[in-house]
């Protein structure tokens, strides 16, 4: 094949450029790529990474309102366990009495969007997700009250009104079938367990009244108010359960530390921040490569 050569003998440029015009997709075939490309990240970050949980009920009240989303690491605790005080979604057992109906199955455009809408992370919560607040972990003494009508964990009281604005009334007695009593007696969180409670406690249904649960139960931790806007927040470890002393164990020791992060987040956004920082790069070279202009 003979190529066209300028003065120094190299092809000519406009001939190259002519070469990256017939390689370049059309926007029309480019976009559907691109939207395929950016539902399948969404998906994988959904399943693995990320996702956005409706809240259904008034249990976590004033934390969290009926109809707040918020955003679910899903990947932090691979590498540590929970900790008290932190905001988190978990498989209640069978147990546990479901805190919201199942939707009706509906027509199909409604089945088409719910399914899409659980693939990229934005549906409502199955009949057995709930959302408590994390109390006591395995080894810990968890009871109520003392003489203020405080929650005690491991003998030391919490100040819980920072986020407990609706408490249940002392008066009431407990009742193993409702959790509308704020006394309970004193349990010991058995191995693998994590002690919980909703964060309005007259409404809320608990551990008070259904159990403990598996920490492997845990779908991930909620650290974020994502919608609507004007309920944007962060969900941090209130400051009392730093004065909580560890759990003892049976044989007289202190049980094993948790491993912390103060930011739920942290071990999130590295991976995806890779994602993007891979894909924007990619973009880069691809505009670089096939829509230059020449000086």
């Amino acid at each position: 094949m003979v190529q066209a050569l300028d003065d120094s003998g190299s092809v000519d440029p406009w001939r190259r450029r002519a070469r990256r015009e017939k390689r370049q997709m059309p926007l029309w075939q480019e976009l559907p790529l691109l939207l395929v490309v950016a539902f399948c990240l969404a998906v994988l970050i959904r399943t693995f990474l990320l996702q956005a949980f409706f809240i259904p009920s008034g249990s976590m009240e004033d934390t969290l309102l009926v109809g707040d989303r918020v955003l679910v690491n899903k990947v932090v605790y691979n590498v540590r366990d929970p900790q008290r005080g932190e905001v988190v979604v978990f498989r209640g057992t069978d147990q546990w009495v479901p805190q919201v109906d199942v939707e009706p199955a509906g027509g199909f455009t409604d089945r088409l969007g719910r399914t899409v809408g659980d693939l990229v992370g934005l549906s409502r919560p199955g009949e057995k997700d709930f959302i408590k607040r994390v109390i006591g972990l395995p080894g810990d003494r968890v009871s109520c009250c003392d003489e203020q009508g405080r929650v005690l964990v491991n003998g030391t009281p919490l100040d819980e009104s920072a986020y407990v604005l609706r408490d249940s009334p002392l008066e009431l007695p407990p009742n193993p079938q409702e959790c509308r009593s704020r006394r309970f007696e004193e349990i010991v969180v058995p191995p693998g367990q994590m002690f919980v409670l909703g964060d309005h406690r007259l409404v809320s249904q608990d551990a008070r009244c259904q159990g403990t649960v598996p920490i492997d139960n845990v779908v991930g931790r909620a650290f974020a108010v994502v919608w609507p806007s004007s309920r944007w927040h962060t969900l941090p470890v209130p400051e009392t359960f730093a004065e909580v002393p560890p759990a003892v164990t049976a044989t007289g020791g202190a049980a094993p530390p948790v491993r912390p992060t103060t930011e739920g987040g942290v071990v999130l956004v590295l991976p995806i921040a890779a994602t993007l920082a891979v894909l924007a790069r990619s973009t880069r070279w691809h505009r670089s490569g096939q829509r230059r202009l020449l000086p």
